[in-house]
């Protein structure tokens, strides 16, 4: 995986989720602290209608509804008080609803989690009686938009065959080509890919191509999609974000897009697992595109955590990596990736002031609920920041998610048996430096050298420090971060 992330509006990862997976709701802890507390009913404690039903409504139903990936509904009285116990025990662990950022460690947008005082509420409810209350106290059903979760797409893209995955064997790479036949550029707002099998999905992502060059491999090869070892083939133009169990579709703020040029292909990158039976695979990918011409572009850098070489039975591992940033950026999202084994990642930067500032902590990192974590208002840092990044990993046989018993020796990898230690960070740069951050001639799009994520990644860092020029906060050549290599 780490060989692919590149691209000017790259947003991600690997890759972060399921799409329809989470028990989300929109709002911002802190917009909904003052959620009414238990109303009395005839032995004074909290009621479904007036006091249970807002919370589970806002923060629960998006995923606990017909349809949806959530095992069971929550749209009722009755079906909340069936399934009493399983809340009980994922609200006080707080591992519903689903958000893995400690809170004080950045001030993300749609953050999930559920306030002191609303625990308090359920938990009232869920060891009295569970009193149903006046019908006239519940509040109407939300709804949602049917299909899409931020209702119809402006441009829908299928992959045009399904893909065939065996049975067994290694993890399979597939890219596969989508046209999107457009006569203009376009800036695009919001994403939303489907997996049309879920089951086998490891992660995917979206690459834009203006060479024809994907097109072209696509054409050579017998079977849907194309196979490139790992890479691409190609150096793409552009990137529209990534899916991975847990990551959540939403709009990028006012006056903020990604930039796609006509003519561009979407090159759809697939990561397989198979799952013990012939399946197959068909994603479906939803494009919203801004309505107004956004002033800033929104792009990816990547860095690697540490380099991995995890002991069988280690219970405790960690690696970590900083790097010092060689220019004026804002920062306005950070994206962790890892797999099964990690158990924690934490990014922090110290100012040239020394000031700390916390960027993300995820105590109990759970690759089922990766994101991409959007800031409520970019941050601004400096250049001379040092970005620190600490990755913790339990290889021994107490950790349930071990993919392998008895533990094996896990180094870096591409296979959901390996690991990883990425860091994505989300950067916005003026759109006049749009065309500084392309790639331009055949050399670029189709030379071997492209082929290689460590010179796509300097090629991209050489692109973003020219921009900063162009700006006039050009960084010193010996402030240029170190890469911590491949990490195989």
């Amino acid at each position: 995986m780490v060989k692919t992330f590149v691209g000017a509006g790259l947003a991600v990862s690997v890759v972060g989720i399921v799409l329809a997976a989470r028990c989300s709701g929109t709002a911002h802890a802190a917009e909904v602290a003052g959620t009414p507390g238990p109303s009395a009913n005839l032995t004074g404690g909290p009621t479904f209608n007036k006091d249970v039903a807002p919370i589970v409504f806002e923060h629960c139903a998006s995923c606990h509804r017909p349809g949806e990936v959530a095992p069971f509904s929550l749209l009722t009285y009755a079906d909340v008080k069936k399934h009493a116990k399983e809340i009980d025990q994922v609200i006080t662990s707080r591992q519903m609803p689903p958000w893995r950022p400690e809170h004080g460690y950045g001030d993300f947008i749609g953050e999930r989690r559920l306030t002191d005082g609303q625990i308090d509420t359920l938990e009232g409810w869920l060891k009295s009686e569970k009193a149903e209350g006046n019908a006239a106290d519940l509040p109407a059903a939300p709804k949602f938009p049917q299909g899409w979760q931020l209702g119809e797409p402006d441009l829908v893209l299928k992959m045009p065959e399904a893909y065939t995955v065996k049975a067994e064997g290694r993890d399979e790479f597939r890219i596969f080509v989508l046209p999107l036949n457009l006569t203009e550029d376009k800036y695009v707002e919001a994403v939303e890919y489907r997996p049309g099998n879920r089951k086998i999905v490891h992660h995917a992502l979206l690459y834009l191509d203006t060479s024809g060059r994907a097109k072209q491999l696509d054409d050579a090869d017998p079977l849907p999609g194309y196979g490139h070892g790992g890479g691409l083939g190609f150096m793409p133009s552009g990137g529209l974000g990534g899916w991975a169990p847990g990551v959540t579709p939403r709009r990028l703020p006012d006056g903020i897009g990604r930039l796609v040029k006509k003519g561009s292909d979407l090159v759809l990158q697939t990561h397989f697992h198979p799952s013990g039976k012939v399946e197959t695979e068909q994603s479906t990918v939803g494009l919203y595109f801004a309505k107004k011409t956004p002033q800033k572009l929104f792009i990816s850098t990547m860095q690697i955590g540490g380099r991995l070489d995890i002991p069988a039975g280690e219970k405790n591992y960690e690696t970590s990596r900083s790097f010092v940033v060689p220019t004026d950026v804002k920062l306005s999202g950070v994206f962790p990736h890892a797999h099964l084994l990690c158990k924690e990642v934490q990014v922090t930067a110290t100012l040239p002031d020394g000031k700390e500032l916390p960027i993300i902590w995820i105590k109990d990192w759970d690759w089922d609920w990766q994101d991409e974590y959007l800031y409520q208002h970019p941050i601004d840092i400096p250049q001379g920041t040092k970005v620190f990044m600490r990755f913790r990993y339990d290889n021994s046989a107490d950790n349930p998610r071990n993919p392998t018993t008895p533990p094996r020796r896990v180094r870096w990898g591409e296979q959901t048996q390996d690991e990883m230690a990425l860091v994505f960070f989300q950067i916005l740069i003026d759109r006049q430096m749009a065309d500084l951050i392309t790639p331009r001639g055949r050399g670029i799009a189709r030379g071997q050298g492209a082929a290689g994520g460590g010179d796509r990644r300097q090629f991209i860092f050489q692109k973003l420090m020219e921009a900063a020029r162009r700006n006039g906060t050009a960084p010193t050549n010996d402030s240029k971060p170190k890469e911590a290599g491949e990490g195989k």
